[in-house]
């Protein structure tokens, strides 16, 4: 339970990283093309973690490398559902369709894993949702092509949770030589796409190049090696859980370094979202002193 605790909180702060990557994101977009950005920060993030664990990578396994292609492949499909699914619906719904990965994940589970969640994550998910929903949709909500492809991102966005999970738990795959294979499949991969459909280009400015920096060390590699560290302590539908906070760290870091407000409605949704992961983390029976008694 301690070792769960702690790969919770280490996801969660992986969050907070992400959510604070959609202002920067809308920094280097004034310089850089979807793909393009999408490129340069894998690619940076992996040459930085690769220095830096260069030792992992040198006794990587097939198995290891197996399986960053199954998950890379599957981050390069949410990446590219997302960047092009927004140009074809609004940014509230591509948010809040992105983020259904906290539906998909379980249900991918039933169907792969036939195992019955605990009914508190059935109502911390419900709680989440509609959470999420207060958060990003508006009353314009219209169902669009956009809106399909976004789906795709939750949907494999779940797979890499699930794929993940099945990984780290096999004794042969480092987690660390996967979190940065995957950051070098991502990479090479997004480089291909820019260079085919976009004219790759480099920041422009030293405003862009430091939150482009950022973007590729922080949130692409720190965060996604310690997704692969730390997941092996938790479960892939827990994680979808928490990773649905990045909308509430998002308005945070907008509000400070932005200036933005989300408005009633939208507190009160990161008020429900916070209480379903509080709801997923307590013991709910030893709060209410309900846990049953040993038998003599």
């Amino acid at each position: 339970m301690e070792h769960q605790r702690r790969a919770d909180l280490m996801l969660l702060l992986t969050t907070s990283f992400w959510g604070i990557s959609n202002c920067l994101t809308a920094i280097c977009l004034r310089d850089m093309q979807p793909l393009t950005l999408n490129a340069f920060r894998f690619v940076i993030a992996f040459l930085v973690l690769g220095f830096v664990f260069h030792k992992n990578l040198r006794r990587v396994s097939r198995v290891t490398v197996k399986y960053s292609i199954m998950v890379g492949l599957s981050l390069v499909i949410v990446y590219t559902s997302l960047t092009y699914g927004v140009l074809y619906t609004s940014v509230s719904n591509a948010g809040f369709i992105g983020a259904l990965s906290v539906v998909t994940t379980p249900i991918l589970e039933l169907i792969v894993y036939p195992k019955k969640p605990e009914k508190k994550f059935g109502v911390s998910m419900i709680l989440c949702l509609i959470g999420l929903a207060l958060m990003t949709l508006n009353e314009t909500l219209k169902p669009a092509f956009g809106d399909i492809i976004c789906l795709f991102a939750a949907v494999f966005y779940s797979v890499d949770l699930m794929v993940t999970e099945k990984a780290v738990a096999n004794e042969k795959v480092d987690p660390l030589a996967l979190g940065v294979c995957d950051l070098a499949v991502v990479g090479v991969v997004m480089l291909m796409l820019s260079v085919f459909l976009e004219t790759p280009a480099l920041p422009g400015t030293a405003k862009v190049w430091a939150a482009a920096l950022f973007l590729g060390i922080v949130c692409s590699g720190v965060c996604l090696v310690i997704q692969s560290v730390y997941q092996k302590y938790t479960t892939a539908s827990r994680a979808s859980l928490i990773f649905t906070l990045e909308p509430v760290f998002s308005a945070i870091f907008a509000f400070f370094l932005l200036g933005e407000r989300i408005g009633v409605k939208g507190y009160f949704g990161a008020a429900l979202m916070l209480a379903s992961l509080v709801l997923v983390e307590v013991d709910v029976g030893a709060l209410f002193g309900k846990n049953k008694k040993k038998a003599d």
